[in-house]
């Protein structure tokens, strides 16, 4: 039995972040891990398609880069190299041979929305600049736990005071946005259907529907992407989370995957216990027990309190267990391909590498139109797979070349909205394939270049995603992003502060706590800083 200042459980990005900062601030740290290889949803690799790097979790990283974790823990000196993706996003008009493509740099965005609705591009500046003050604003209270003060106080002084370069109305009106359905904001900003339709997609892409209250700003979170840009790490998502078990080794901490945690006990006030299946280098199996005074969760909440947490408070258990997960909400497949999806955009540019475009390395908006978009969530409501699914298509192999052998590809298609829990009486495995050839149909009828160019896929259903990354009911996000689970709620009040109450040594981190889901690190910042400042 070995002794450690702080155990961490789970090595996906935000634990690690955690791990990190603490080892970095001179603790004794081990993280242990179920999987084989760290990163949780942040994870590359090269065993599935031979001869290609495939994610196997999250692909583009944009939040990341407003926190100071990437320059705090250097992780460039542990081989962590960023490429821009510019433009982030870009909506094909099927059939028109041309497209609207969202970059970084505000004024050559609104050029490509122009070429199809001067007004919209007006727009789309008036919403850039408005919405990304107010966002700059709430991004503060993501780098801290959350409090009522702070959340609101932010608002208030980001919106309402602010009347100096805009009418009180005018900020009262924002305020009401906020509350009110993006797809209903969208409306209201915009006027034509493509652009309608592409923002429409990208804020879908946390989970709830254009049609759910007070989500106006999933819309206007997209904002602050012409700040952060996005971006891919060189060699896969998971080189991010490669980095970060290095950094965190370079300071002295521990790692052991393979790790399978069965019980987290408190034995005193000042004493856990983490149990785990581990296995020898031999292949021999052995049941390993360590000690801390401090141990951070980086697992899915329901799956502590549900099945790890021995004797937590009964009261709390129960409320954790209450915590909306929902029915998931998406699917995806990685493909190795002959060649890059050609959307007929005669007038896009160049992309970084010969022969490609510049729209071939970002985000890739499929989706005909809001009713589809719409449709795709109401059989998802009635617990089908979508008739019609929309995809997001990413070709990360024309920005990177070491993803895919010399000539060849890789496409990852992310579809939206496939229900975990099928209503219809059908089951995943059976229709895996199925529903896969949607995903890769789709592209094909925006890309006809693409029709049997494909070479192999992983397919990741909503089943597989909850069984390999451990995701329950494979929800990326953990928990629905809804308002009543988002900041000084998510996960619930008493936990807001990433520490549980009457458990005094544990804490929480990940996509659980705030300020919820998505490639961020926030969570794990904020949790080693509560931890240090307790320390200090």
């Amino acid at each position: 039995m070995a002794h450690y200042d702080v155990i961490v459980v789970g090595a996906g990005h935000n634990g690690l972040t955690t791990a990190c900062y603490l080892a970095k601030a001179g603790r004794k740290v081990l993280v242990l891990e179920r999987r084989h290889i760290v990163g949780g949803a942040v994870c590359t690799q090269d065993d599935l398609i031979p001869g290609y790097k495939l994610d196997v979790g999250s692909s583009a990283h944009i939040m990341i880069h407003l926190t100071p974790v990437l320059r705090d823990l250097e992780l460039h000196k542990f081989g962590l190299e960023y490429l821009e993706m510019d433009p982030w996003a870009y909506y094909p008009i099927m059939g028109t041979g041309t497209g609207i493509s969202f970059y970084r740099d505000l004024d050559k965005t609104c050029a490509s929305i122009a070429k199809i609705s001067p007004k919209d591009a007006d727009a789309y500046r008036a919403f850039v600049q408005h919405w990304g003050e107010l966002n700059e604003g709430i991004f503060e209270t993501f780098l801290k736990p959350p409090t009522p003060g702070k959340i609101f106080g932010t608002i208030f002084k980001r919106n309402l005071m602010n009347i100096r370069s805009r009418k009180l109305w005018s900020s009262l009106d924002t305020s009401r946005q906020l509350m009110a359905p993006y797809g209903q904001v969208i409306e209201e900003l915009f006027e034509h259907p493509a652009i309608r339709t592409a923002l429409s997609w990208l804020s879908a892409q946390s989970g709830p529907a254009p049609s759910e209250m007070a989500t106006g700003d999933m819309l206007g979170w997209n904002a602050m992407i012409h700040k952060s840009g996005a971006k891919r790490a060189k060699g896969g998502s998971g080189a991010l989370t490669q980095a970060m078990a290095k950094c965190l080794e370079s300071h002295g901490g521990k790692i052991v995957c393979n790790a399978d945690v069965t019980e987290i006990v408190s034995e005193s006030a000042n004493q856990w216990t983490v149990s785990y299946n581990g296995e020898s280098e031999y292949g021999h199996r052995f049941i390993e027990h360590n000690t801390a005074p401090r141990v951070v969760s980086a697992l899915h909440l329901h799956t502590l309190f549900g099945k790890l947490l021995k004797n937590p408070p009964e009261e709390l258990k129960k409320r954790v267990s209450r915590t909306r997960v929902g029915n998931g909400f998406g699917m995806i497949v990685r493909h190795a391909v002959e060649e890059l999806p050609d959307y007929g955009d005669k007038s896009a540019p160049a992309g970084p590498l010969p022969g490609t475009k510049d729209y071939q390395t970002s985000l890739q908006l499929l989706c005909p139109s809001v009713d589809y978009l719409n449709s795709s969530h109401r059989d998802f409501m009635f617990g089908s797979p979508p008739q019609k699914p929309c995809v997001v298509a990413m070709s990360f192999s024309a920005l990177d070349p070491t993803l895919a052998p010399e000539g060849k590809h890789t496409l990852f298609t992310w579809g939206q909205y496939h229900p975990y829990e099928l209503g219809n009486g059908e089951n995943w495995d059976a229709i895996r394939e199925r529903e896969a050839d949607k995903l890769y149909d789709l592209v094909c009828q925006y890309a006809p270049n693409m029709r049997g160019k494909m070479i192999a896929r992983y397919i990741q259903t909503p089943l597989d995603i909850e069984r390999t990354l451990g995701l329950l009911r494979a929800n990326v996000m953990h928990l629905e992003m809804s308002l009543d689970q988002m900041f000084m709620f998510r996960p619930l009040p008493e936990l807001s502060a990433y520490k549980v109450p009457d458990m005094p040594g544990l804490y929480l981190t990940g996509a659980s706590t705030h300020p919820g889901g998505g490639v961020f690190a926030a969570s794990g910042y904020n949790t080693a800083q509560v931890i240090l400042r307790e320390r200090r």
